[in-house]
């Protein structure tokens, strides 16, 4: 299966009064065409960072970004503007990235205006009934609002207006997670269906471990801007190496009064991501942590086939 992206020791910092914030730091990993690959980890460890990141939402601070077999880490202008026909995002608040003096078919329409796609005004009409149509929009409600809707029928919106250039890639950052839990199941089922039809290739961003498992082929985690475990979903679920991953999953709540599961609270003050000091930036947390993990960054290394993590007793825990 061929890879559609790669990302190569890339990094993003921003500057502070007090020093460089460390957002995303030398995460390299790939994704094959047609499937999903999920981020997930906690509130503030750079996973929205990272795929704004590799759309050029924000700019790099080093490292590499290759899609579709081409280096676009340096791309400007008329080539950004192009390479966006083909990535696209869908944004995690379904109304604040809506704007609301617009109706819902200029909504979708607008990058069909913006890069000149339909010839007539007939062809243009045509081609928002067919996205609403594919994203379960009723075509009655072409002239209406954003605020006439509720949240899922929002980020429906959202998601017709992503696939109107047919794009091959998109990021999906944290697109259910200000849903209801019913309207979350709706949303996941829509992109595994689209999908399905389009083949589009999906980066799934979110911190909850039993949605990205119900949509992921392989899944990231990260921690404080680096990635600390990454391998195929069910692989992960059932063997996992680094204590960090360990303790997410062991928060996933089950459904059933007759199963107990062993919690692994995570204790210990966050490291900062300002100026970082060599060393595992979990180590602070870390029950298992020596001198050598305040001392040397462990790398993110080949445990078993296509399993990685950045531990430096991942063997031995």
């Amino acid at each position: 299966m061929s890879v559609i992206l790669e990302t190569k020791n890339l990094r993003k910092y921003f500057k502070t009064p007090h020093g460089y914030l460390h957002a995303v730091e030398d995460v390299s990993l790939q994704i094959n065409r047609g499937e999903t690959m999920g981020i997930v980890g906690e509130s503030g460890c750079g996973k929205s960072t990272l795929g704004r990141t590799i759309l050029h939402l924000l700019e790099p601070t080093g490292g590499e970004i290759w899609f579709d077999g081409e280096n676009i880490t340096g791309v400007r202008g008329k080539q950004l503007k192009e390479l966006r026909r083909h990535m696209q995002i869908i944004f995690q608040d379904p109304f604040s990235s809506l704007n609301p003096r617009m109706t819902v078919g200029e909504i979708i329409g607008e990058p069909l205006k913006i890069y000149r796609v339909t010839k007539s005004k007939e062809e243009y009409h045509r081609r928002i009934t067919e996205l609403m149509d594919l994203v379960g929009l009723a075509q009655r409600n072409i002239n209406s609002y954003p605020h006439e809707f509720d949240g899922g029928r929002r980020q429906r919106i959202g998601i017709a207006r992503a696939l109107c250039l047919n794009p091959s890639f998109i990021v999906c950052d944290e697109p259910v997670s200000a849903l209801d839990v019913s309207i979350q199941a709706q949303i996941l089922n829509l992109l595994q269906e689209l999908q399905e039809e389009l083949g589009l290739t999906l980066m799934f961003i979110t911190h909850d471990l039993s949605v990205v498992r119900h949509i992921s082929q392989h899944i990231c985690v990260m921690y404080l801007g680096q990635l600390v475990e990454k391998a195929p979903a069910k692989e992960l679920f059932v063997k996992n190496y680094h204590p960090y991953t360990r303790a997410l999953l062991s928060a996933i709540p089950i459904p059933s009064i007759h199963v107990e599961r062993e919690r692994v609270p995570i204790k210990g003050e966050l490291s900062s991501p300002i100026n970082p000091k060599p060393g595992c930036r979990f180590a602070s947390r870390c029950p298992y942590a020596k001198d050598v993990c305040r001392e040397a960054t462990p790398e993110l290394r080949e445990i078993s086939p296509e399993h990685f993590t950045a531990c430096h007793f991942a063997l031995e825990l």
